[in-house]
């Protein structure tokens, strides 16, 4: 349960927007100190957030559990406990709540700029976060993503996706108090706080999975429990393996209690068991405890695994979207200020069920993964043919349909890419992967990547990538030969693709030391975590260097150059309305395959992107009569948007008023 004891109100607009709610009634609990505000209950607010969508959640839950003995009573507990957390949020986010219910789509617009980051990485610890503050605004960031925090054991984390406490943060970052200080004082300074939570397993060192290793049936029934391999064997048949070589199989057998459990990400990651309802009400809960220490985005990790079934690839199936609905409504009705982030892997178009329906949503956003694959696959290959099409799919998507874009994040780079379409191109999937791989791991002839491979299956001949966008990019590769040339062609390239994604419609977020060009970190190597050392992935995890940092305003620098461009850009994203989410957007034809032209456009506004992918000149055969426009990354005036000319990997911001 989240504390009883609140904080004071921050902001006028926040006392204001709580003076205005309906008829408010203190109770609960008296303050510890002077400073402290007693929880304030709203019970019309409340009551109104809870009849909107209590049928539809009665009905959904007792329809996900009808095979259990008492759904309703599972159900009446699920009530109870969503209203005791209801008491228990913070003044301060009960104000945010109210506001944010008044402006739904606050989210939706160009101001929002993400920015993500292992704590321990950034900052050290949680309090020293707080210190680092100044740097975040200065760098135009007002969302955070702070990756998995909880606690998990040491050598056995998977990055902290092993969770074995949701009620506590690691010993070494701090203490669950200092992240609900740390939130505050974010939402203080207008950070809306982002954090992962992972909801298909827990770490083999939970009190539940102990409890039912220990023999405890009760405990045993929140995870996938065998007697012998007879079950398991089933489920094999038809659910494909997340890691082949480094954790093959969905099953783990535990040998002290002769048994097998399922694990389809690693062995001491142990998948719940959402047929029972207990699971399903105790995760919300923990849900709920981590909303009320201030974080404004829920990240439901690994969200399309969550129901498994057999003789289904346990994937996506009908059941995962039911528990997404229920979390929604139970989110909306507790705190509707949260967000729900969907990790779902998949085309553009084909996560689109995530999103629900306008009348019954589901996730708030989802990850744009293929554009980001697709944009590496342009660098490499120089042709836009494939990124052309899979924008031309975005363009015709429901524009409430938020998505949140990158071009690298923790994870490896997975080559998931559409071959339905690059097959027309005579273009083989195995080959190509191969093809991708070799180029940014340098094996290509004048490729430039230092990129390393992850889970590399000589099986299926595929592997995923890893590497920072700058040593993906040859600006690590050129430095180390000092090649003042190669150095600049590069961080052109690094600024291109990050231009091209600011201009995508949602959300951009950028990897912690990416605005900076930090390379690769080769350390993890070493590391006295041999977990850590066989995972590729840390490559690109490595501790920020705060005294590269401290380079973005020496002109001549890396750093600088990256940094200071990438701010001018920012800024001209949140400062022209054509890049809100609700405006237009399509692809114009280049009549060059290595340049991309994109259009933004509203009543008011015309935008034109253009990116060229190539390390030569190149041009973009447009020819747009509507008048001249106005070159917004240099302030070129009266520029004429016709036959034009591009540099290597440069990129041009058209825009001019209607």
């Amino acid at each position: 349960m989240g504390k009883l004891e609140n904080k004071e109100d921050k902001t006028k607009k926040m006392k204001k927007t709580k003076k205005t709610a309906a008829k408010t009634v203190k109770v609960v609990k008296k303050a510890k100190t002077k400073t402290e505000k007693p929880a304030v209950v709203n019970e019309n607010v409340f009551s109104q957030r809870l009849h909107k969508h209590y049928d539809e959640l009665k009905w959904l839950y007792c329809e996900l559990y009808q095979d259990d003995k008492q759904p309703l009573v599972h159900f009446d507990e699920l009530m109870k406990k969503i209203k005791e957390f209801y008491i228990a949020r913070p003044n301060y986010l009960k104000a945010l709540d109210i506001e944010r219910e008044q402006q739904p789509d606050w989210y939706k617009g160009n101001k929002l700029l993400g920015m993500m980051m292992y704590v321990n990485c950034f900052s050290g610890t949680l309090k020293n976060f707080e210190k680092r503050l100044p740097y975040i605004q200065e760098s135009n960031v007002n969302y955070l993503h702070l990756m998995p925090l909880l606690s998990s054991p040491k050598g056995k984390s998977d990055g902290g996706y092993a969770v074995a406490d949701f009620r506590s943060v690691q010993e070494d970052l701090g203490t669950m108090k200092d992240l609900e200080n740390l939130a505050e004082k974010c939402h203080e300074n207008g950070i809306s706080v982002c954090l992962d939570f992972v909801m298909n397993h827990t770490s083999d060192e939970h009190e539940w999975a102990r409890k039912a290793r220990s023999g405890d049936k009760e405990y045993q029934d929140r995870y996938f429990f065998f007697d012998d391999y007879s079950m398991p064997e089933l489920f094999e048949r038809d659910c494909p393996q997340v890691f082949p070589t480094t954790a093959p199989g969905n099953f783990t057998y535990l040998s002290d209690i002769n048994k097998f459990v399922m694990t389809t990400f690693y062995p001491y990651q142990w998948d719940l068991d959402y047929r029972n309802p207990v699971v399903f009400n105790e995760m919300v809960y923990n849900m709920l405890f981590l909303v009320n220490q201030g974080i404004d985005i829920i990240r439901l990790d690994a969200v399309p695994y969550i129901w498994k079934q057999l003789g289904t690839n346990c994937r996506n199936l009908p059941q995962v979207h039911t528990i997404v609905r229920m979390m929604r409504m139970i989110s909306e009705i507790v705190s509707p200020a949260v967000l729900l982030l969907g990790e779902v892997v998949m085309a553009p178009d084909k996560v689109v069920p995530y999103f629900g329906t306008p009348e019954k949503p589901e996730c708030h956003m989802l990850y744009n993964v293929t554009t980001m694959a697709t944009t590496w696959h342009t660098v490499a290959t120089r042709d836009t043919a494939l990124i052309k099409h899979q924008m031309d799919i975005l363009s015709s998507l429901p524009k409430q349909y938020i998505f949140q874009n990158y071009l690298r994040c923790h994870d490896d780079i997975g080559w998931g890419l559409d071959y339905d379409f690059l097959r027309q191109f005579g273009i083989d999937e195995v080959a190509h992967k191969k093809y991708l791989n070799d180029f940014f791991t340098g094996k290509v002839p004048g490729s430039f990547g230092i990129g390393e491979l992850y889970n590399d299956d000589e099986r299926l001949k595929d592997a995923r990538l890893c590497g920072t966008t700058a040593s993906l990019c040859g600006i690590e590769y050129y430095d180390k030969l000092k090649d003042k040339d190669g150095i600049e062609r590069s961080i052109q390239l690094d600024l291109m693709l990050h231009a091209f994604m600011l201009s995508q419609s949602g959300i951009p977020v950028i990897y912690s030391g990416d605005e900076i060009g930090q390379y690769n970190d080769y350390s993890y190597k070493e590391d006295e975590d041999a977990d850590k050392r066989a995972d590729s992935r840390y490559v690109h995890r490595g501790v920020f260097n705060w005294r590269k940092a401290g380079r973005r305003k020496i002109k001549t620098a890396i750093q600088a150059k990256i940094y200071q461009n990438l701010a001018k850009m920012e800024k001209i994203r949140s400062s022209y309305d054509v890049f809100k989410a609700d405006a237009d957007m399509y692809t114009l034809p280049t009549w060059e395959k290595s340049t991309l032209a994109v259009v933004r456009e509203t009543a008011q506004e015309r935008f034109i992107g253009l990116y060229n992918f190539s390390e030569n000149e190149q041009m973009a055969w447009i020819n747009e009569t509507d008048g001249l426009y106005t070159e917004l990354l240099t302030d070129t005036k009266d520029f004429k948007a016709a036959g034009i000319k591009m540099a290597p990997y440069s990129c041009l911001w058209l825009w001019r008023k209607k």
